[in-house]
């Protein structure tokens, strides 16, 4: 068996040396300027394709090196950009709020003219008892703003309920959707009168409350007709708003008629409410 040489010497010197060996070539050519010959041709095939890799890694990292550099911009105008589409975002939403708080003056002020000759006191809704509707709900006013129990609510186009509770700096509301609820009506047209009784049912499946007890013997009531509330009540106000007739019907006693009545307020959305600080006169 032929044993192996010794003198073998290891890759890493070979590649030093033929380093050396190109890099004195290269010396010699431009020392000496030599034209031609054997030293420029060895020169062409080993420095050329040299330099054309390092010319060309050279413009690859210059090229990535611009780009960074554009994305950097890039990235630096996005981030600006964000910056100021959040700030016309909030000056948007604080406009908004300022011109939804201005149309809500502007209602309560409106509300407030509908009826000059009630004193009247203004209040934030604070709470409310669950569900969607506004059956019943606390302001942030009470006795300390000399409101008191049984003075009439109204808000929107006009009645919400009555003050059921009052503290030193709150007050409960019972409105006229409530189950609990009675209100003595009349209707405007004709000066009839009829009794109003909430319905959570009748909100939540048409949007309605009930009404009874209408004498009509005539027929002049119709559809659409206007409902305030009635000079006889005994707690309310005379000739405040409570809603439109929305169906009507004769009772089984062919006497009276009943019905549904659709509010004037919005019972699902009530943010602020006007008390009245006159009660109304009961009988004695």
């Amino acid at each position: 068996m032929k044993r192996k040489s010794k003198h073998v010497l290891p890759t890493r010197y070979v590649l030093m040396i033929m380093t050396g060996i190109c890099v004195a070539v290269m010396l010699l050519s431009f020392t000496l300027n030599i034209s031609g010959g054997p030293l420029n041709t060895v020169a062409g095939y080993v420095f050329i394709p040299m330099q054309e890799g390092i010319n060309t890694v050279g413009l690859w990292m210059t090229d990535k090196a611009d780009n960074l550099k554009k994305l950097s911009e890039v990235m630096a105008e996005n981030q600006e950009l964000r910056e100021q589409v959040d700030k016309l975002t909030s000056e948007l939403t604080t406009v908004t709020l300022e011109q939804y708080e201005l149309e809500n003056l502007r209602e309560m002020y409106d509300l407030d003219k509908k009826y000059p000759s009630y004193e009247k006191v203004a209040a934030n809704v604070i709470g409310k008892t669950g569900g969607n509707w506004f059956s019943s709900f606390t302001i942030d006013k009470g006795s300390d703003d000399g409101i008191e129990v049984d003075m009439n609510v109204i808000a929107g186009s006009g009645l919400v309920g009555i003050v059921t509770d009052v503290g030193p700096n709150y007050a409960t509301v019972t409105t006229i959707i409530n189950d609990m609820s009675k209100v003595g009506g009349m209707v405007t047209t004709t000066s009839d009168n009829l009794i109003v009784s909430g319905s959570l049912q009748n909100m939540n499946e048409n949007m309605v409350i009930d009404f009874s007890n209408l004498n009509d013997s005539d027929d002049e009531v119709q559809v659409g007709d206007p409902i305030v509330t009635s000079y006889i009540s005994d707690q309310y106000q005379q000739g405040i708003l409570i809603g439109y007739i929305r169906t009507i019907e004769m009772d089984s006693n062919n006497l009276t008629k009943s019905g549904t009545i659709t509010p004037a307020v919005d019972f699902e959305h009530i943010e602020e409410v006007l008390v009245i600080l006159t009660k109304k006169q009961k009988a004695e």
